[in-house]
């Protein structure tokens, strides 16, 4: 049993420190296994005469392979089809901000406090961009939303594609919109800028990126007669697109791109701790052709390079990197026994991020005939895969990821679920990355599903696909790095789907408890938050302690919570234990 030891003289006198980790496990545990060990549980001695008021032990952190500690803040639903929205499917999209969530979904704009998930704003999406200033051809709808917020410039990126419902015009444009401060409520700017200049053909499933020196814009290309002919791609210089009005003169056209050459929808990274990246990642295939599934085992990076100007950007030789084998997922089970929901393919559908140099990104594979994630990390600079994992359950299929991640070394990846015995239900799971390696926790079930889902209800679910996604967003929150924002869509009826927006507060191992004397007070404090943490103390350790809960609450500055105690000259000892 490893034990943080600290004990404090009176004033003038010498002090000592001895630091160590505790088991991250309930307490009986812990002694349960100390014991059996044959390990005598107690501290290491201490002069009681000499004493202050003392000894710390730490039941977090160890081993350091272990996933954080994770606990669910705010947890509601957003916008709910049939109630305030009519598209299907809702392409799950939403970012967190200093003060705001903001969920841009087909069909709805609405913005929501951070606080407490209170609903301060909601639009159509057509309305959103229409206040923006884009004008639409008459009958026009908008489709395959993407959002950002940027903390290096302060100020939030929107985008979405137009079309021709109709199909009579088959181009169409991208629409990309950055508001005016921190503040989504307030006034937004947007322009709109063709997929395809000059051409006949359609984008679809638009992706974004951005970072300190671009905005940059992707899509799948389609021609007249709905065939694949490759991707298109745009760097926009950054700095113009925060002047008043926007400015997109210097911009930046690839031209149309082969998918054989640089990958299957390619995903600019997002990149907001003001590096000029340029990154840009795509799967080496969908993971399927004309005759069914197959294995792929690589991916695709390419590097938007003179983002900013002066001139135009260049794009360099795309590279192939090397992973373990995917597949395309197959559709998961619901309770109903149907399998025809669909979860998409291998491609990365939700954004691709950049932190301190590493890109994380997940997508959808298949393993052992139920539907999985794969997630990775790449160093952004030599595309060198760094780890690479895949994360399977037992009881759930898995589908439709989103990954994000902190400074700290804490990922985060949301997803959605299903089997035979559960509905379609929101799920994230917690790493934590020390000394390079990787360790995820369980599954956190974030909201269940109510029903098994159709969206053609009355059809017969074995002739169709029935519509789902066609992703989900993760986000850092840029006021406290150790809390990420997640947002999925779960079945709220048997032909009704929901958004769910969930807060995740995460505390990183290990945790380190301190004590520091301060005139007549003792000030225990650690770091991590003071929501998912509890400090507890005794008069002794032996078998069968009494542990109580410090009443003093504890005050969070930054990522230090602290509790300030009376001094007393008798022995005490401090735990955290997480909270239930």
């Amino acid at each position: 049993m490893n034990w943080l030891h600290y004990q404090s003289f009176p004033s003038g006198a010498a002090y000592e420190k001895q630091f160590a980790i505790v088991a991250p496990e309930r307490p009986s545990e812990v002694r349960g296994k100390a014991l059996r060990r044959g390990a005598a549980f107690s501290p290491p001695p201490i002069r009681p005469s000499l004493c202050f008021g003392v000894a710390l032990c730490c039941l977090l952190g160890w081993p350091l392979l272990a996933a954080p500690l994770v606990g669910i803040g705010q947890n509601f639903t957003g916008s709910t089809y049939g109630l305030n929205d009519t598209a299907i499917p809702p392409d799950t999209e939403g970012a967190v901000g200093p003060n705001h969530f903001v969920e841009l979904i087909n069909g709805r704009f609405a913005v929501y406090s951070k606080t407490n998930g209170g609903l301060l704003k909601s639009m159509t999406d057509l309305s959103f961009w229409t206040q923006a200033g884009i004008t639409f051809r008459a009958g026009w709808d908008i489709t395959d939303p993407r959002i950002v917020y940027d903390p290096s410039v302060q100020r939030w990126f929107a985008a979405q594609v137009d079309f021709d419902p109709s199909s009579v015009i088959n181009t169409n444009r991208f629409l990309l919109g950055v508001s005016a401060n921190t503040d989504p409520t307030g006034a937004w700017k947007a322009v709109a800028i063709p997929s395809d200049p000059g051409g006949n053909n359609f984008g679809d499933f638009p992706t974004f990126g951005l970072d300190a020196q671009g905005v940059y814009l992707s899509a799948v290309l389609f021609d007249a007669s709905g065939n694949a002919i490759g991707s298109t791609l745009l760097s926009v210089p950054k700095a113009g697109l925060l002047l008043n009005p926007p400015v997109i003169t210097n911009r930046t056209w690839f031209g149309i791109l082969s998918s054989a050459t640089r990958g299957y929808v390619m995903q600019p990274a997002v990149c907001v701790d003001g590096s000029p990246a340029g990154n840009v990642l795509a799967a080496g295939s969908l993971g399927y052709d004309n005759t069914g599934p197959v294995t792929n085992t690589s991916l695709i990076s390419s590097t938007i390079q003179n983002a900013a100007g002066p001139g135009s950007a260049t794009l360099a030789s795309a590279i192939s990197i090397s992973v373990p084998g995917y597949t395309v997922p197959f559709n998961p089970f619901q309770p109903d026994s149907s399998n025809n929901l669909d979860d998409g393919d291998s491609r990365f559908s939700a954004s691709v991020y950049r932190v301190g140099g590493v890109l994380f990104a997940v997508h959808g594979t298949e393993v052992n005939n139920v539907a999985a994630i794969r997630w990775y990390r790449i160093n952004a600079t030599n595309n060198a895969v760094l780890e690479s994992g895949t994360i399977t359950n037992s009881t759930l299929e898995l589908f439709y990821p989103s990954i994000a991640a902190n400074t700290n070394g804490t990922i985060v990846i949301g997803c959605n679920g299903s089997s035979h015995a559960s509905f379609v239900s929101c799920y994230a799971t917690v790493g934590q990355t020390v000394n390079g390696v990787t360790t995820f926790g369980n599954l956190l079930l974030l909201h269940a599903g109510t029903a098994s889902y159709q969206d053609q209800p009355g059809v017969d679910p074995t002739l169709y696909n029935s519509r789902w996604g066609d992703y989900s967003a993760t986000s850092v929150d840029p006021s406290n790095p150790s809390s990420f924002w997640t947002i999925q869509m779960y079945p709220s009826g048997p032909a009704a789907w929901s958004t769910r927006i969930t807060q995740l507060l995460t505390v990183p191992g290990p945790v380190q408890l301190t004590a520091v004397r301060t005139g007549t007070n003792l000030v225990v404090s650690w770091s991590g938050s003071a929501a998912l943490l509890q400090l507890q103390s005794a008069t002794n350790v032996t078998a069968g302690s009494f542990w109580s809960p410090v009443p003093q609450p504890p005050v969070t500055i930054g990522n230090i919570a602290s509790v300030v105690l009376p001094a007393s000259g008798s022995r005490q000892f401090f735990r955290l234990v997480s909270i239930p």
